[in-house]
């Protein structure tokens, strides 16, 4: 009974934070708000050998980050990744290493996790909030990549899209461009998985009994929490991002900070995007929705378009959902998209 438990549990936290709802939320939308274009996928990615990321521990403000990254050896740009909730960048190596080829070394490409959204607990179970995630990302390119030359282009995924906004605000010398993948940026009063998991992460007792199950699982065989996530979780998950929910997601510190994160998430999105800011810089910011995501839903692409006219969104309709990092598929159709919209963004601003 205890291991159907966990699994029930894992799945519902892992449905909620990284999948779409179960149920259809589907919301007319005007297509004039749409920037509609046929994008071909270089499916050949997924068979041929490419430069894989590197994996490092960096030392942010005296936190110990994650990062992935590829260096080019002549970069005209540098692409960041900041990842959604959970944090894990391992979850973004498919994606990483993808837009990387697709770029054709023209840019260098790192992501940088949350501070304690990883495998070992290297700040003693400390929390971090929305906000403190943000100023560790401002830090990063503060101490990371502030001698670099080139333009820093922003990709930002989930909540991820929400920081890159701020890091916007506060780096707009360094940032050229903002990319918002399956956008979290406020609260979605009919999403009922929005509710679920707001409740449990408000309540301390809660949020840690639900960290100490799924962090039992941590104390199977390898081989077993493999399989059990793989067919709880991720049938259709790569390798990649079975490796990172075993490795990351079993941890305590990590689900415990997931959840602390999400509540803090919840207190700031109840208030409305910055409209001014976006408008401002409208030419500098587009955002890809999918159909049924209940983080970023439809009625969003369409009060963002009436209150900055104008701006560039689009619909991914390939069914990839909101998780699309954990599956190669998803990784490559996404990573292609960013690479079109870095393309014309070049492009035009060469003109």
């Amino acid at each position: 009974m205890l291991p159907g438990l966990l699994v029930w549990t894992a799945r519902s936290l892992a449905h909620s934070v990284l999948l779409p709802p179960l149920a259809s939320t589907r919301t007319r939308f005007s297509a004039k708000c749409l920037v509609n274009y046929s994008m071909t996928v270089n499916n050949n990615l997924l068979s041929k050998p490419i430069r894989r990321a590197n994996f490092r521990l960096c030392n942010v403000s005296g936190y110990v980050s994650e990062v992935l990254e590829i260096r080019a050896e002549v970069p005209k740009l540098h692409v960041l990744l900041v990842p959604g909730n959970p944090g894990v960048v391992l979850f973004y190596k498919d994606f990483v290493e993808f837009l990387y080829e697709l770029l054709e070394g023209t840019a260098s490409v790192t992501a940088i996790g949350h501070v304690s959204h990883s495998r070992k607990d290297s700040e003693h179970g400390r929390m971090f909030s929305l906000q403190e995630q943000i100023d560790h990302k401002i830090d990063f390119i503060r101490e990371e990549l502030q001698n670099i030359q080139i333009p820093i282009v922003l990709v930002g995924h989930s909540i991820g899209s929400y920081i890159s906004i701020e890091i916007f605000k506060k780096s707009p010398e360094k940032v050229k461009y903002c990319i918002g993948l399956y956008p979290f940026l406020t609260l979605n009063p009919q999403s009922t998985n929005q509710l679920f998991i707001g409740k449990i992460a408000k309540s301390h007792v809660l949020a840690a009994a639900l960290s100490y199950l799924i962090a039992s699982l941590g104390l199977l065989p390898v081989q077993a929490l493999r399989f059990m996530v793989r067919k709880s979780l991720g049938k259709s998950w790569s390798v990649n991002a079975v490796e990172a929910a075993c490795s990351h997601l079993s941890q305590y510190h990590t689900m415990r900070n997931v959840l602390y994160m999400a509540m803090t998430e919840f207190t700031k999105l109840s208030e409305a995007p910055d409209w001014t800011f976006m408008r401002e810089r409208k030419a500098q910011l587009t955002f890809l929705f999918g159909v049924d995501d209940h983080w970023g839903p439809l009625n969003l692409l369409e009060e963002i378009s009436k209150q900055v006219p104008g701006i560039a969104v689009s619909i991914e309709r390939e069914n990839h959902t909101h998780g699309f990092c954990c599956t190669e598929a998803g990784s490559l159709w996404v990573a292609q998209h960013v690479a079109n919209c870095i393309k014309k963004q070049t492009a035009c601003t060469n003109q």
